[in-house]
């Protein structure tokens, strides 16, 4: 791990961003050449300017405890560095996108069991090393699932967007970073009752819902209604015959509400249905097929201009990001982060009927929770910093 970092150098003249490849929050996720090695990397912008009162100093450690992460299905820093009011997070490049990029380009039915499963095992063991870590992901789903072009898999969107920009302590758990209604645990959307790592396989399960149909549960309602439905309603379950038992049945036991009888990530992965998981050539042969050739490797000689890696690409060009924007807004209409405008909210909550007091007062609950910008959604346990 200690090599990788050194590898990849802090000075911004040796990176040509090239195109945008994602975006969210006050981040915006280039593909990019790495000069000194030939190699193509990812590179994360994150805006200074547009974080939640952390100060320079704060960014820096948690970047630190980012470049600490060392698991292979976790996308971890290479490198990191301040560039004008610009903090650069050099990145390993992962050339066919999301599960959701993936699904929504060649599969918008959902995936194939034997592919859900490879990709959930290897998403699995990245939980169990954050949780083991004492670190909640608290955005776990399709789109945060990377893939590369010979199956690796690796969660993203830890140490950066997950707990970097908490304007709090890190036992509080901001609005910033606690992820999108339909994948959210029931007990994160209570504040009075907390959460901690049980919350993320809650998120897991519904991500295995999502894999398999295309689309997770309730994609189809505003974000309030779908706060409302998944604390009322009962949990939902992988009902198609197509799919396995054993399937179904770890499904199940990710979703269940009272978060002390979810599996941790360490026993879920002991489960039957991750011991039928083949290797990627195998499993991934269909997927990864589609989706080759990469992208066309980038040539030192077609790059006119050194000086350009200090320009942000232009975003006239279609992008990958721009694709998958498209794709969540086709089947997750009116959910997209937790940055909700509370009127918008409560005009959503006037259109709702519900059936008795019992739902206006939690309807009332939840709307109070959001006031303020939601500042804060529930209270997760003590976290600790990786051990680097």
């Amino acid at each position: 791990m200690a090599d990788v970092q050194r590898i990849y150098s802090a000075n911004r003249f040796d990176y040509v961003l090239l195109d945008e490849i994602g975006n969210g929050g006050s981040a915006t996720v280039y593909r990019a050449f790495y000069l000194p090695l030939n190699a193509v990397v990812a590179v994360k912008c994150l805006d200074l300017d547009r974080c939640n009162n952390g100060s320079l100093e704060k960014i820096r450690l948690e970047t630190q405890t980012m470049s600490c992460v060392d698991h292979p299905n976790l996308v971890r820093a290479y490198s990191s560095f301040v560039v004008d009011r610009n903090l650069w997070v050099v990145m390993p490049f992962m050339s066919v996108g999301s599960c959701l990029h993936a699904m929504k380009k060649a599969h918008p039915n959902g995936l194939e069991e034997i592919e859900i499963c490879f990709i959930l095992k290897e998403t699995l063991k990245a939980l169990d090393y954050l949780h083991r870590q004492g670190h909640i992901h608290r955005d776990v789903k399709a789109g945060n699932i990377l893939v590369d072009s010979n199956g690796a898999v690796k969660l993203s969107d830890f140490g950066v967007s997950a707990c970097m920009f908490d304007s709090g302590d890190r036992q509080r758990c901001r609005n910033t970073f606690t992820g999108t209604p339909c994948w959210m645990a029931p007990e994160v959307m209570q504040a009075e009752t907390g959460y901690d790592s049980k919350a993320d396989i809650w998120s897991f399960g519904i991500t295995a819902l999502e894999l398999a149909h295309g689309h997770p549960p309730l994609s189809e309602y505003p974000p309030l209604k779908v706060l409302l439905m998944t604390v009322q309603n009962a949990p939902p379950r992988l009902g198609d015959k197509k799919f396995s038992k054993s399937f179904k049945d770890m499904v199940a036991m990710c979703l269940v509400k009272d978060p002390k009888k979810r599996p941790n990530a360490g026993k879920l992965l002991k489960h039957s249905f991750f011991k039928h998981a083949k290797p990627p050539e195998v499993s991934l042969k269909k997927l990864l097929a589609y989706f080759r050739p990469p992208l066309n490797p980038v040539k030192v000689l077609q790059i006119q201009n050194s000086e350009s890696a200090q320009q942000l690409p232009s975003k006239n060009m279609a992008s990958a990001a721009e694709y998958e924007a498209r794709s969540m807004r086709e089947y997750q209409k009116g959910i997209s982060a937790w940055s909700f405008d509370i009127q918008e909210l409560k005009a959503q909550a006037s259109t709702l009927l519900l059936d008795d007091d019992n739902d206006e007062t939690l309807e009332s609950s939840l709307v109070d929770n959001y006031r303020d910008g939601l500042t804060v959604m529930g209270q997760c346990n003590q976290l600790f910093p990786l051990k680097c």
